[in-house]
Protein backbone atom coordinates (compact mmCIF):
# COMPACT_ATOMS: atom_id res chain seq x y z
CA UNK A 1 0.00 0.00 0.00
CA UNK A 2 1.59 3.50 -1.22
CA UNK A 3 1.79 5.90 1.88
CA UNK A 4 0.49 9.22 0.99
CA UNK A 5 2.79 12.01 -0.26
CA UNK A 6 3.14 15.17 1.90
CA UNK A 7 4.53 17.97 1.52
CA UNK A 8 6.09 20.01 4.63
CA UNK A 9 6.49 23.38 4.05
CA UNK A 10 9.76 25.18 5.45
CA UNK A 11 9.35 27.82 8.14
CA UNK A 12 8.94 31.71 6.32
CA UNK A 13 11.78 33.88 6.69
CA UNK A 14 10.19 36.72 9.49
CA UNK A 15 11.19 40.21 8.79
CA UNK A 16 10.10 42.93 10.85
CA UNK A 17 9.61 46.33 9.89
CA UNK A 18 11.18 49.13 12.68
CA UNK A 19 11.80 52.71 13.29
CA UNK A 20 15.24 53.43 14.58
CA UNK A 21 17.96 51.74 16.01
CA UNK A 22 16.63 50.65 19.14
CA UNK A 23 13.50 49.36 17.37
CA UNK A 24 16.84 46.82 14.95
CA UNK A 25 17.83 46.30 18.71
CA UNK A 26 14.87 44.88 19.66
CA UNK A 27 13.69 42.72 17.02
CA UNK A 28 16.94 41.41 16.33
CA UNK A 29 16.95 40.17 20.30
CA UNK A 30 13.13 38.30 19.50
CA UNK A 31 14.68 36.30 16.75
CA UNK A 32 13.77 38.70 13.79
CA UNK A 33 15.70 36.99 10.30
CA UNK A 34 15.79 40.80 8.64
CA UNK A 35 14.99 43.63 9.55
CA UNK A 36 13.35 46.77 7.62
CA UNK A 37 14.87 50.15 8.82
CA UNK A 38 12.75 53.33 8.52
CA UNK A 39 11.98 56.20 10.36
CA UNK A 40 8.32 57.90 10.78
CA UNK A 41 6.37 54.66 10.64
CA UNK A 42 2.96 57.00 11.35
CA UNK A 43 3.97 57.56 7.83
CA UNK A 44 4.63 54.15 6.32
CA UNK A 45 8.11 55.02 7.06
CA UNK A 46 10.36 57.47 5.41
CA UNK A 47 14.22 57.16 4.91
CA UNK A 48 16.24 57.10 8.12
CA UNK A 49 18.89 59.53 9.23
CA UNK A 50 22.54 58.97 8.44
CA UNK A 51 23.48 58.31 12.39
CA UNK A 52 20.76 55.61 12.30
CA UNK A 53 21.92 53.73 9.64
CA UNK A 54 25.12 53.91 10.75
CA UNK A 55 24.59 52.68 13.88
CA UNK A 56 22.62 49.90 12.25
CA UNK A 57 25.95 49.10 10.40
CA UNK A 58 28.12 49.01 13.34
CA UNK A 59 25.32 46.47 15.70
CA UNK A 60 23.39 44.52 13.66
CA UNK A 61 23.72 41.07 13.79
CA UNK A 62 21.16 40.04 11.18
CA UNK A 63 20.69 41.53 7.51
CA UNK A 64 18.74 44.86 7.32
CA UNK A 65 17.23 46.68 4.35
CA UNK A 66 16.75 50.15 4.25
CA UNK A 67 13.30 52.52 3.36
CA UNK A 68 14.44 54.96 0.75
CA UNK A 69 11.60 56.56 0.77
CA UNK A 70 11.84 61.03 0.93
CA UNK A 71 8.20 61.91 2.25
CA UNK A 72 5.09 59.90 3.15
CA UNK A 73 1.58 60.01 0.70
CA UNK A 74 1.47 58.62 -2.17
CA UNK A 75 4.73 57.40 -4.76
CA UNK A 76 4.53 59.19 -7.57
CA UNK A 77 7.87 61.78 -7.28
CA UNK A 78 8.70 64.88 -8.44
CA UNK A 79 11.71 65.06 -10.38
CA UNK A 80 14.15 66.56 -7.51
CA UNK A 81 12.34 63.89 -4.77
CA UNK A 82 13.68 61.34 -7.55
CA UNK A 83 17.10 62.68 -7.25
CA UNK A 84 17.03 62.77 -3.75
CA UNK A 85 16.03 58.52 -3.75
CA UNK A 86 19.01 57.86 -6.43
CA UNK A 87 20.88 59.83 -4.33
CA UNK A 88 20.29 58.12 -1.64
CA UNK A 89 20.69 54.55 -3.05
CA UNK A 90 24.06 55.14 -4.47
CA UNK A 91 25.45 56.47 -0.47
CA UNK A 92 23.75 53.27 0.90
CA UNK A 93 25.35 51.08 -1.44
CA UNK A 94 29.07 53.03 -0.91
CA UNK A 95 27.78 52.30 3.17
CA UNK A 96 27.65 49.08 2.53
CA UNK A 97 24.11 48.19 3.79
CA UNK A 98 22.78 44.94 2.83
CA UNK A 99 19.53 45.64 1.23
CA UNK A 100 16.97 48.79 0.41
CA UNK A 101 14.05 49.21 -0.17
CA UNK A 102 11.92 51.94 -2.75
CA UNK A 103 9.45 51.78 -5.02
CA UNK A 104 8.05 54.53 -7.67
CA UNK A 105 5.09 54.95 -9.70
CA UNK A 106 3.41 56.60 -12.69
CA UNK A 107 0.14 58.88 -12.41
CA UNK A 108 -1.32 56.03 -14.07
CA UNK A 109 -0.88 53.65 -11.26
CA UNK A 110 1.16 51.42 -12.73
CA UNK A 111 4.75 50.74 -11.86
CA UNK A 112 7.31 53.17 -12.60
CA UNK A 113 9.38 51.06 -14.65
CA UNK A 114 12.23 53.23 -16.23
CA UNK A 115 12.65 54.49 -12.56
CA UNK A 116 12.86 51.38 -10.64
CA UNK A 117 15.29 49.99 -13.06
CA UNK A 118 17.72 53.00 -12.39
CA UNK A 119 17.21 52.42 -8.75
CA UNK A 120 18.03 49.21 -8.68
CA UNK A 121 20.59 49.26 -11.11
CA UNK A 122 22.19 52.55 -9.02
CA UNK A 123 21.66 49.60 -5.84
CA UNK A 124 24.29 47.16 -7.68
CA UNK A 125 25.07 43.86 -5.33
CA UNK A 126 22.38 44.95 -2.62
CA UNK A 127 19.20 43.66 -2.03
CA UNK A 128 16.33 45.17 -3.58
CA UNK A 129 12.70 44.96 -2.19
CA UNK A 130 9.60 47.11 -3.63
CA UNK A 131 7.58 48.49 -0.71
CA UNK A 132 3.74 48.65 -0.47
CA UNK A 133 3.60 50.60 -3.76
CA UNK A 134 2.90 47.98 -5.38
CA UNK A 135 -0.51 47.69 -3.48
CA UNK A 136 -1.23 50.98 -5.14
CA UNK A 137 -0.99 49.25 -8.50
CA UNK A 138 -4.16 48.54 -10.70
CA UNK A 139 -2.76 45.76 -12.52
CA UNK A 140 -1.06 43.62 -10.40
CA UNK A 141 0.32 40.81 -12.37
CA UNK A 142 1.61 43.64 -14.68
CA UNK A 143 3.14 45.02 -12.23
CA UNK A 144 4.97 42.45 -11.10
CA UNK A 145 6.12 41.32 -14.61
CA UNK A 146 7.19 44.96 -14.24
CA UNK A 147 9.31 44.61 -11.15
CA UNK A 148 11.07 41.28 -12.86
CA UNK A 149 12.04 43.43 -15.88
CA UNK A 150 13.58 46.18 -13.51
CA UNK A 151 15.96 42.76 -11.43
CA UNK A 152 13.89 43.65 -8.07
CA UNK A 153 14.23 40.98 -5.84
CA UNK A 154 11.31 40.96 -3.64
CA UNK A 155 8.01 42.39 -3.59
CA UNK A 156 6.03 43.19 -0.33
CA UNK A 157 2.55 42.90 0.03
CA UNK A 158 -0.58 42.25 1.26
CA UNK A 159 -2.66 41.38 -1.84
CA UNK A 160 -3.99 44.97 -2.52
CA UNK A 161 -5.86 44.62 0.49
CA UNK A 162 -5.87 45.68 4.02
CA UNK A 163 -4.65 42.48 5.37
CA UNK A 164 -3.10 39.30 4.12
CA UNK A 165 -6.23 37.32 4.92
CA UNK A 166 -7.87 39.46 2.86
CA UNK A 167 -5.55 39.22 0.56
CA UNK A 168 -5.18 35.29 0.09
CA UNK A 169 -6.41 35.00 -3.04
CA UNK A 170 -3.73 37.19 -4.76
CA UNK A 171 -1.27 36.36 -3.02
CA UNK A 172 -1.68 32.80 -4.01
CA UNK A 173 -1.59 33.99 -7.24
CA UNK A 174 1.44 36.44 -6.77
CA UNK A 175 3.09 33.59 -5.35
CA UNK A 176 2.31 31.24 -8.38
CA UNK A 177 3.25 33.82 -10.64
CA UNK A 178 6.34 34.79 -9.53
CA UNK A 179 8.04 30.90 -9.09
CA UNK A 180 11.53 31.40 -8.28
CA UNK A 181 12.45 35.06 -10.65
CA UNK A 182 11.08 37.39 -7.49
CA UNK A 183 10.31 36.62 -4.04
CA UNK A 184 6.42 37.92 -2.65
CA UNK A 185 7.32 39.37 1.03
CA UNK A 186 3.84 39.08 2.55
CA UNK A 187 2.67 41.33 4.97
CA UNK A 188 -0.86 43.10 6.52
CA UNK A 189 -2.16 41.99 10.09
CA UNK A 190 0.01 39.05 10.26
CA UNK A 191 0.19 37.71 14.02
CA UNK A 192 0.99 34.37 15.75
CA UNK A 193 -2.74 33.65 15.53
CA UNK A 194 -3.26 33.66 11.21
CA UNK A 195 0.58 33.37 10.36
CA UNK A 196 0.26 29.35 9.70
CA UNK A 197 -3.05 29.85 7.59
CA UNK A 198 -1.52 32.29 5.17
CA UNK A 199 1.52 30.77 4.93
CA UNK A 200 -0.44 27.13 4.38
CA UNK A 201 -2.77 28.70 1.88
CA UNK A 202 -0.46 30.87 -0.14
CA UNK A 203 2.91 29.12 -0.01
CA UNK A 204 4.83 32.22 0.97
CA UNK A 205 8.16 31.70 1.91
CA UNK A 206 8.88 35.44 3.71
CA UNK A 207 6.33 37.26 6.00
CA UNK A 208 6.50 40.60 6.75
CA UNK A 209 5.71 42.21 10.23
CA UNK A 210 5.12 45.86 11.71
CA UNK A 211 7.24 46.03 15.46
CA UNK A 212 4.91 48.88 16.40
CA UNK A 213 4.38 49.75 20.43
CA UNK A 214 3.70 52.49 22.41
CA UNK A 215 6.68 53.39 25.09
CA UNK A 216 5.39 55.74 27.78
CA UNK A 217 7.65 58.90 27.85
CA UNK A 218 10.58 59.11 30.84
CA UNK A 219 9.58 62.66 30.81
CA UNK A 220 8.36 64.30 34.35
Amino acid sequence: MDRPLTKALRLPLIEICVEGIDGLLAAQAAGADRIELCASLVEGGITPSLGTIRAAIEQANVPFHVMVRPRGGDFLYSATEYASMLADVSALRELGVPGVVFGCLNADGTMDEARMSELTQAAGPLNVTCHRAFDMTREPAEALESLIRSKVGRVLTSGQRDTAIEGLPLLADLVRQAGDRIVILGCGGLDLHNIAEVRSRTGLSEMHFAALKDVPSAMD
